[in-house]
Protein backbone atom coordinates (compact mmCIF):
# COMPACT_ATOMS: atom_id res chain seq x y z
CA UNK A 1 0.00 0.00 0.00
CA UNK A 2 1.02 3.14 -0.62
CA UNK A 3 2.62 5.14 1.96
CA UNK A 4 0.49 7.96 1.68
CA UNK A 5 -2.21 6.28 2.81
CA UNK A 6 -0.94 4.48 5.69
CA UNK A 7 -2.13 6.99 8.21
CA UNK A 8 -5.98 5.27 7.36
CA UNK A 9 -7.39 2.84 9.87
CA UNK A 10 -9.96 1.68 7.01
CA UNK A 11 -10.41 1.01 3.12
CA UNK A 12 -13.93 1.79 1.31
CA UNK A 13 -13.71 0.78 -2.13
CA UNK A 14 -16.44 1.84 -4.44
CA UNK A 15 -16.89 -1.32 -6.76
CA UNK A 16 -17.76 -0.74 -10.30
CA UNK A 17 -15.30 1.35 -12.18
CA UNK A 18 -12.93 1.06 -8.85
CA UNK A 19 -12.25 -2.31 -7.33
CA UNK A 20 -13.79 -4.07 -10.33
CA UNK A 21 -13.75 -3.46 -14.16
CA UNK A 22 -17.14 -3.55 -15.38
CA UNK A 23 -18.06 -1.53 -17.26
CA UNK A 24 -19.10 -3.19 -20.50
CA UNK A 25 -21.27 -5.42 -18.31
CA UNK A 26 -23.50 -3.01 -16.93
CA UNK A 27 -23.14 -1.09 -20.45
CA UNK A 28 -24.42 -3.96 -22.23
CA UNK A 29 -27.28 -5.04 -19.52
CA UNK A 30 -28.55 -1.22 -19.91
CA UNK A 31 -28.60 -0.97 -23.36
CA UNK A 32 -30.45 -4.40 -23.77
CA UNK A 33 -33.22 -2.69 -20.59
CA UNK A 34 -33.78 0.51 -22.43
CA UNK A 35 -34.16 -0.75 -25.61
CA UNK A 36 -36.69 -3.21 -24.35
CA UNK A 37 -38.77 -0.85 -22.33
CA UNK A 38 -38.52 1.99 -25.29
CA UNK A 39 -36.34 4.24 -23.41
CA UNK A 40 -33.83 6.50 -25.43
CA UNK A 41 -30.14 6.08 -25.20
CA UNK A 42 -28.09 8.85 -24.15
CA UNK A 43 -24.05 7.87 -23.85
CA UNK A 44 -22.96 10.76 -21.69
CA UNK A 45 -25.97 11.10 -19.60
CA UNK A 46 -25.53 7.30 -18.82
CA UNK A 47 -21.73 8.18 -17.66
CA UNK A 48 -22.76 11.22 -15.48
CA UNK A 49 -25.52 8.38 -13.52
CA UNK A 50 -22.66 5.57 -13.13
CA UNK A 51 -22.59 5.05 -9.32
CA UNK A 52 -26.53 5.64 -8.68
CA UNK A 53 -28.92 2.99 -8.55
CA UNK A 54 -30.89 0.98 -10.97
CA UNK A 55 -34.19 2.48 -9.73
CA UNK A 56 -32.78 5.89 -8.97
CA UNK A 57 -31.58 6.07 -12.97
CA UNK A 58 -34.56 4.72 -14.49
CA UNK A 59 -37.06 7.30 -12.47
CA UNK A 60 -33.98 9.78 -13.63
CA UNK A 61 -34.25 9.01 -17.28
CA UNK A 62 -38.19 8.48 -17.54
CA UNK A 63 -38.31 12.16 -15.84
CA UNK A 64 -35.20 13.47 -18.53
CA UNK A 65 -36.78 12.18 -21.34
CA UNK A 66 -40.28 12.55 -20.62
CA UNK A 67 -41.73 8.94 -21.65
CA UNK A 68 -44.40 6.65 -20.21
CA UNK A 69 -43.44 2.87 -19.44
CA UNK A 70 -45.13 0.13 -19.67
CA UNK A 71 -43.72 -1.30 -16.85
CA UNK A 72 -42.48 -0.57 -13.04
CA UNK A 73 -39.00 0.44 -12.18
CA UNK A 74 -38.63 -2.45 -10.25
CA UNK A 75 -39.54 -5.08 -12.77
CA UNK A 76 -37.39 -2.80 -15.08
CA UNK A 77 -34.59 -3.09 -12.72
CA UNK A 78 -35.44 -6.87 -11.77
CA UNK A 79 -34.93 -7.57 -15.76
CA UNK A 80 -31.52 -5.58 -15.44
CA UNK A 81 -29.93 -7.59 -12.91
CA UNK A 82 -31.63 -11.10 -14.98
CA UNK A 83 -29.14 -9.93 -17.91
CA UNK A 84 -26.28 -8.79 -15.51
CA UNK A 85 -26.26 -12.03 -13.56
CA UNK A 86 -26.28 -14.01 -16.81
CA UNK A 87 -23.45 -12.09 -18.63
CA UNK A 88 -20.77 -11.16 -15.90
CA UNK A 89 -18.51 -13.66 -16.52
CA UNK A 90 -18.05 -12.51 -19.47
CA UNK A 91 -16.77 -8.99 -18.48
CA UNK A 92 -16.46 -8.58 -15.31
CA UNK A 93 -12.37 -8.44 -13.77
CA UNK A 94 -10.69 -7.19 -11.21
CA UNK A 95 -8.38 -3.51 -11.38
CA UNK A 96 -5.01 -3.04 -10.57
CA UNK A 97 -6.76 -2.11 -6.76
CA UNK A 98 -6.84 -6.12 -6.03
CA UNK A 99 -3.28 -5.84 -5.14
CA UNK A 100 -4.34 -3.20 -2.32
CA UNK A 101 -6.76 -5.04 -0.87
CA UNK A 102 -4.80 -8.23 -1.08
CA UNK A 103 -1.80 -6.34 0.74
CA UNK A 104 -4.42 -5.04 3.31
CA UNK A 105 -6.17 -8.39 4.16
CA UNK A 106 -6.11 -8.34 7.76
CA UNK A 107 -4.06 -5.37 8.27
CA UNK A 108 -7.01 -2.82 8.39
CA UNK A 109 -10.79 -3.40 7.46
CA UNK A 110 -12.05 -3.37 4.03
CA UNK A 111 -15.92 -2.41 2.49
CA UNK A 112 -17.36 -2.35 -0.85
CA UNK A 113 -19.83 1.17 -0.88
CA UNK A 114 -21.64 0.26 -4.07
CA UNK A 115 -25.05 1.75 -6.06
CA UNK A 116 -25.42 -1.84 -6.92
CA UNK A 117 -27.27 -3.83 -4.73
CA UNK A 118 -25.99 -5.98 -2.44
CA UNK A 119 -26.29 -9.52 -3.61
CA UNK A 120 -25.71 -7.96 -6.99
CA UNK A 121 -22.39 -7.18 -6.04
CA UNK A 122 -21.51 -10.21 -3.93
CA UNK A 123 -21.88 -12.04 -7.01
CA UNK A 124 -19.59 -9.53 -9.25
CA UNK A 125 -16.67 -9.67 -6.02
CA UNK A 126 -16.88 -13.48 -5.93
CA UNK A 127 -16.81 -13.94 -9.95
CA UNK A 128 -13.23 -11.36 -9.39
CA UNK A 129 -12.10 -13.68 -6.67
CA UNK A 130 -12.52 -10.26 -4.55
CA UNK A 131 -15.29 -11.57 -2.00
CA UNK A 132 -12.74 -12.94 0.70
CA UNK A 133 -11.06 -10.16 0.70
CA UNK A 134 -13.48 -7.40 1.96
CA UNK A 135 -15.15 -7.31 5.07
CA UNK A 136 -18.55 -5.76 4.48
CA UNK A 137 -20.52 -5.17 1.24
CA UNK A 138 -22.69 -2.22 1.25
CA UNK A 139 -25.09 -1.72 -1.55
CA UNK A 140 -27.66 0.68 -2.41
CA UNK A 141 -30.40 -1.47 -0.79
CA UNK A 142 -28.78 -1.28 2.68
CA UNK A 143 -29.68 2.65 3.18
CA UNK A 144 -32.30 5.36 2.96
CA UNK A 145 -30.57 7.11 0.93
CA UNK A 146 -27.45 5.59 -1.92
CA UNK A 147 -25.39 7.60 -3.51
CA UNK A 148 -24.92 10.77 -4.24
CA UNK A 149 -25.89 10.99 -0.26
CA UNK A 150 -22.85 10.34 2.17
CA UNK A 151 -25.23 7.30 3.71
CA UNK A 152 -23.25 4.08 1.81
CA UNK A 153 -20.39 5.63 2.94
CA UNK A 154 -21.02 6.44 6.51
CA UNK A 155 -22.78 2.89 6.86
CA UNK A 156 -19.70 1.32 6.02
CA UNK A 157 -17.52 3.29 8.45
CA UNK A 158 -19.88 2.42 11.03
CA UNK A 159 -19.88 -1.21 10.16
CA UNK A 160 -16.19 -1.59 10.23
CA UNK A 161 -16.20 0.51 13.56
CA UNK A 162 -14.11 3.28 12.31
CA UNK A 163 -14.92 6.73 12.80
CA UNK A 164 -15.07 8.61 9.24
CA UNK A 165 -12.10 10.95 9.19
CA UNK A 166 -10.16 7.99 9.27
CA UNK A 167 -11.39 6.12 6.39
CA UNK A 168 -10.34 6.55 2.89
CA UNK A 169 -12.26 6.32 -0.47
CA UNK A 170 -11.61 4.76 -3.67
CA UNK A 171 -13.93 5.85 -6.23
CA UNK A 172 -14.16 6.60 -9.89
CA UNK A 173 -17.70 8.40 -10.15
CA UNK A 174 -18.16 11.97 -9.63
CA UNK A 175 -21.07 11.23 -7.79
CA UNK A 176 -19.05 9.30 -5.61
CA UNK A 177 -16.24 11.45 -4.69
CA UNK A 178 -18.53 13.60 -3.96
CA UNK A 179 -20.60 11.64 -1.12
CA UNK A 180 -17.13 10.26 0.23
CA UNK A 181 -16.59 14.40 0.79
CA UNK A 182 -20.02 14.18 2.36
CA UNK A 183 -19.24 11.84 4.63
CA UNK A 184 -16.38 13.66 5.94
CA UNK A 185 -13.37 10.92 4.55
CA UNK A 186 -10.88 11.44 2.35
CA UNK A 187 -11.18 10.43 -1.58
CA UNK A 188 -8.89 8.94 -3.84
CA UNK A 189 -10.07 9.75 -7.42
CA UNK A 190 -8.73 6.59 -8.93
CA UNK A 191 -8.82 7.61 -12.75
CA UNK A 192 -6.18 10.66 -11.98
CA UNK A 193 -4.26 8.40 -9.08
CA UNK A 194 -3.95 5.09 -10.71
CA UNK A 195 -5.14 5.45 -14.69
CA UNK A 196 -8.49 3.25 -13.80
CA UNK A 197 -10.55 3.71 -16.56
CA UNK A 198 -13.97 3.40 -16.56
CA UNK A 199 -15.34 1.53 -19.94
CA UNK A 200 -18.44 2.78 -19.71
CA UNK A 201 -20.61 4.67 -22.10
CA UNK A 202 -17.69 6.24 -23.98
CA UNK A 203 -18.21 8.50 -26.93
Amino acid sequence: MNNCYQAYQAIIFDMDGTLVDSGQLHQHAWIDTLNKYAIPIEPALMRSLAGVPTKETIEILVKHFNVELTATSAEINDYKEQIVRQTMLDYVKPTQLAELAIANKGKRPMAVGTGAYTEEAKMILQACGLFELIDFVVGADQVANPKPAPDTFLHCAKLMAIAPQHCIVFEDAQTGMQAARDAGMDVVDVLETFNIKNDYFLE
